[in-house]
């Protein structure tokens, strides 16, 4: 009997996994291939604006991909560096191959985690007065494991269908099987299950490929790697170079659009609006000459490329004649064409905030499966299961759950858990409220302790952490005592009226063009303060006004999410809510009142309604 079974070994299972095994649970780990722990199924990057957010936020709290991709990253870049720091975003292209073999090595070595080749076939569970649980799963060699809870993360794999044209293969990706009865286990448990779709591009031998045509693009010349455990990057690193599609390339595709199985009523499923096939772009933006397409190396002792940009899944001589036409692409071997998968997942709504499903005892579901898109997010929601499943499964009465301002993982559960799903979801910045807040540089000092108080965070993460903290408050004291009257400061070279007011450093740090360096030459005692705890310094001096704001907004949105309605909520006895409301909030089932407050259609008077009708329920 293993306390907490995750079942799949993508970045939502890796996560899992190993937050579950941190938090004290005895961990299993079902996967179809130990070889393919971690593996990159798509475009071989971590992080981006938004996602990158979420990689500090899995590090913060003691998670795996940040480290990973420090070890496998081979070219880094800081996106949006010239713009506000709280829409920076940290993005890292991978070696696969890095990649895959760190995080597998990482998990083969984990304490308390046991990983076993299995393909899962079906859950098992046991009803008891109307209340179903699950105890565990059964492989399709008919091996069963016991578990207390189970954490499912079957990412593209359940009834995974890829489509090349017209030729259609059943598979969770290429050259790997698909899961075809875990959606029947879980219909039968009675939960809604959808179908959605995503799509890869071909992949280029890289050594045919004309770069003397192309535009390079190196990475950063200073690299900040995504771990705060990290200091520096030692792997190689190389360039990425950018080409485009042109007119002839977009006639190619438009001649043969009835072949495509997105357009010919082939696949049922939605795909990712924010990541659209090249034939879906043509739809969208008819009246575009080029895309970009960003060739990128899939790894330093590999030559296959990436075409970034042209994901697809027409006819393989379609695909052949396309690429062809690309300026650098002339002659361009191709390797594997590209292809579209649909893939069942479970709607949302049928998620509590910890991940755990409402009409299923002890089942959690994270990654791809829960409506989402994307590593960072199958991984952060990972990190979330895994520790409550492992709660769950000590009797631990706590709940681990994050709100939209702790952290983009809570944004981002909270969007799931109250709105569903039409597409894949992914995450931007502009989904979060308190991003100002919420920046990626500071993920540790919001999420860490929290980490540390539930029990997912080791030792090495709890000494940085505390170090930090205590770094940045000394820093914060020497900021404080510096200073002078406007006298003073004019005469060290600061310009700033002449109000009799006396100004710290906190508050020069906020005038324009003032830095942590420019004030520690003025004022020595402020020099040797390191480099990540300055940053912090400065961004919180020279935004104190808004993020002053932000916590305000923050202290009212919470006065209603504390506020919990009972899990046997009535809807049908609360007077003043029409019937569409009544049925939506049936549905969703809203753990609190601001996430009521957030269901689409759910109007500012049935809040008040639900408010006052909880509060004589008491």
């Amino acid at each position: 009997m293993y306390d907490v079974i995750v079942v799949g070994g993508g970045h939502a299972g890796c996560e899992a996994a190993a937050a579950a095994a941190r938090t004290g649970a005895n961990t299993l780990l079902l996967t179809h291939k130990i070889a393919t722990l971690g593996e990159m199924s798509c475009n071989p990057a971590i992080g981006g604006l938004g996602k990158g957010h979420l990689v500090r936020e899995i590090d913060a709290l003691d998670g795996l991909m940040g480290r990973i991709a420090d070890k496998g990253g081979i070219q880094f870049r800081m996106l949006n560096a010239s713009k506000g720091p709280a829409v920076r975003g940290l993005r890292a292209q991978e070696d696969r191959k890095l990649y895959r073999d760190a995080m597998r090595e990482e998990l083969l070595h984990y304490d308390g985690l046991t990983v076993i080749e299995g393909a899962v076939e079906g859950l098992l569970f046991e009803e008891t007065v109307g209340r179903k649980t699950v105890t565990g799963v059964e492989t399709a060699d008919h091996t069963v494991y016991k578990g207390k809870t189970v954490v499912l993360t079957a990412g593209t794999f359940l009834k995974g269908l890829m489509h090349v044209g017209e030729r259609k293969t059943v598979g969770g990706r290429v050259g790997e099987i698909s899961c075809e009865h875990v959606s029947d286990s879980l219909a039968a448990l009675g939960l809604t299950v959808g179908r959605l779709k995503t799509g890869t591009p071909a992949r280029l031998d890289g050594r045919t490929i004309d770069y003397s045509q192309l535009q390079k693009q190196d990475g950063d010349a200073v690299i900040e790697p995504f771990s705060y455990l990290d200091k520096e990057i030692t792997t190689p690193q190389v360039p990425c170079y950018i080409t485009a599609t042109n007119i002839e390339t977009h006639r190619i595709i438009r001649a043969n659009m009835s072949r495509a199985p997105l357009f010919s009523g082939q696949i049922k499923g939605v795909g990712p609006r924010y990541c659209p096939s090249i034939e879906d772009k043509l739809v969208k933006f008819p009246d575009r000459d080029s895309h970009h397409v960003f060739l990128e190396p899939e790894g330093l002792d590999d030559f296959t490329v990436y075409p970034n940009g042209i994901s697809t899944s027409l006819p393989e001589d379609v695909q052949d004649a396309m690429i062809h036409s690309i300026k650098g692409l002339e002659n361009v071997r191709i390797i594997r064409p590209g292809y579209a998968i649909e893939y069942d997942y479970v709607d949302p709504v049928e998620m509590k905030r910890t991940l755990e499903t409402k009409k299923v005892e002890n089942l959690f579901i994270a990654g791809q499966l829960n409506g989402t898109t994307g590593y960072e997010e199958a991984g952060a929601l990972g990190l979330l299961a895994g520790v409550n499943a492992a709660l769950k499964a000590a009797n631990d009465s706590r709940e681990f759950t994050l709100d939209r301002a702790d952290a983009y993982l809570g944004v981002m559960i909270d969007d799931l858990t109250t709105k569903g799903v039409d597409e894949p979801y992914r995450m931007f910045t502009s989904r979060a409220e308190y991003r100002l807040l919420l920046r990626s540089d500071n993920a540790d000092m919001r999420l860490t302790q929290k980490g540390i108080d539930i029990g997912c965070v080791g030792k090495a993460r709890r000494d940085a952490f505390y170090d930090k903290r205590n770094r940045l408050e000394e820093a914060h004291e020497k900021l404080l005592s510096v200073g002078g009257t406007p006298r003073e400061l004019e005469k060290l070279g600061f310009t700033v009226n002449r109000d009799g007011a006396r100004r710290t450093g906190e508050d020069l740090l906020s005038y324009e063009g003032v830095t942590w360096d420019k004030l520690a030459e003025v004022f020595p005692v402020l020099k040797g303060t390191r480099t990540d705890v300055a940053e912090q310094l400065e961004i919180a001096s020279l935004y104190k006004g808004y993020l002053q704001r932000q916590e305000s907004d923050i202290r009212a949105f919470r006065k209603d999410e504390a506020m919990k309605i009972p899990a046997d909520i009535d809807y049908g006895k609360v007077g003043g809510l029409s019937n569409e409301i009544r049925i939506k909030l049936s549905k969703f089932r809203p753990e609190t009142l601001g996430a009521a407050s957030r269901v689409s259609g759910v109007t500012p008077a049935a809040v008040t309604a639900i408010l006052g009708y909880v509060k004589s329920m008491k």
